[in-house]
């Protein structure tokens, strides 16, 4: 009889400590779903609201000033067949980007025209679906391209720019990238906030939101765009085709695919540089090669927030990395870099 209640407990004990694993990973599923949905609701957000807001990037004691504007123009019926395949069909969507302090910096974008004024150069524009700024790229597309290299962890509500934010940690699968952390506004999905972390917990650099202003119809800078006559699109599909180049990279953290690459010479002394972009979805890691005067220099590195600026000279060659990536990660990617020829001469 003993032997049997010995039994009975040991088997309750048993069906105890499983049913709490199978609860606990059920729980640890649903808050990952959940961080998902947030994902996705912030991407549509930021596809398909009126908004009008402010933030500032913060980086080595430093803040950058920006102002965001976005909104979407139902279009007439007689636009919509006048459209021919504009980026959204059923609409216009219109998106400013503005740097506030130092000289004028702003990125317009109507639709897949995105318009740059610099100081340096007369406007111009080019063909793209989004503007390429501060906030990742991927916040506003598809978020399940980072589902292989990242997982999404719903970690609890907070309170950001006097809203209700729910705080999503972005978390890389490997040790050769840095975390995201995201705070989203419950009511709108927006982003309010947004923290790069080191995978021990040290906080890189952070945007966060100073204003938040959605809006149901477009503000009055979005209207003054619709009526401006932007610059003709220039042709950069050539720059954007990846060509055979003299050496090759034989290692990337999983994910990272490249994009495109180039040869193209530096405006102050004509010096010939080729180039390499690879994107994992979420982070742009870019090499450099180029002849150098110097024989050899040991590893030298600089970083601007989370951002990486790593360069090495081996046999009159410069390799350089630059990246939101950790610095184990840089230093091996140029040690893997590899030659199959000599470089053009400049």
């Amino acid at each position: 009889m003993k032997l049997l209640a010995n039994k009975s407990l040991f088997s309750t004990l048993l069906f105890t400590c499983l049913f709490g694993v199978s609860s606990s990973f059920s729980a640890v599923a649903a808050e990952d779903e959940q961080a998902k949905n947030s994902l996705e609701r912030l991407s549509k957000s930021l596809r398909k609201l009126n908004f009008n807001t402010s933030f500032v990037v913060v980086k080595n004691n430093q803040a950058e000033p920006y102002h965001w504007l976005h909104g979407i123009v139902e279009k007439s019926e007689s636009e919509h067949e006048e459209a021919n395949g504009e980026l959204n069909e059923g609409n216009s969507e219109l998106e400013i980007l503005a740097l506030l302090n130092g000289p004028r910096r702003d990125i317009l974008r109507v639709n897949n025209r995105v318009t740059y004024i610099e100081p340096e150069y007369a406007p111009y524009s080019i063909n793209s679906e989004q503007i390429s700024g501060p906030i990742p790229t991927v916040f506003g597309r598809d978020i399940s391209v980072l589902a292989d290299n990242y997982h999404f962890v719903s970690v609890g509500k907070n309170r950001v720019l006097g809203r209700a934010a729910q705080l999503i940690r972005i978390v890389p699968t490997d040790s050769h990238r840095f975390g995201y952390w995201v705070w989203l506004d419950l009511q709108s999905g927006l982003l309010l906030k947004l923290a790069v972390i080191t995978r021990k917990g040290k906080l890189l650099e952070q945007i966060q939101f100073t204003h938040l202003e959605i809006t149901d119809t477009i503000s009055e800078n979005l209207k003054q765009l619709q009526a401006t006559e932007l610059p003709k699109v220039i042709d950069i599909t050539a720059n954007q085709k990846t060509i055979d180049l003299a050496w090759q990279v034989n290692w990337l953290p999983d994910g990272f695919k490249a994009v495109k690459s180039n040869r193209h010479r530096i405006n102050n002394n004509k010096q010939a540089v080729e180039f390499m972009l690879f994107n994992d979805g979420l982070v742009d890691i870019s090499v450099y090669v180029n002849p150098s005067k110097s024989k050899q220099r040991a590893i030298e590195f600089a970083s601007d927030g989370a951002t990486l600026v790593l360069n090495q000279v081996i046999n009159n060659i410069e390799v350089s990395v630059v990246g939101k990536i950790p610095l184990e990660t840089a230093k091996k990617i140029v040690s893997s870099v590899s030659f199959t020829r000599k470089l053009a001469k400049p």
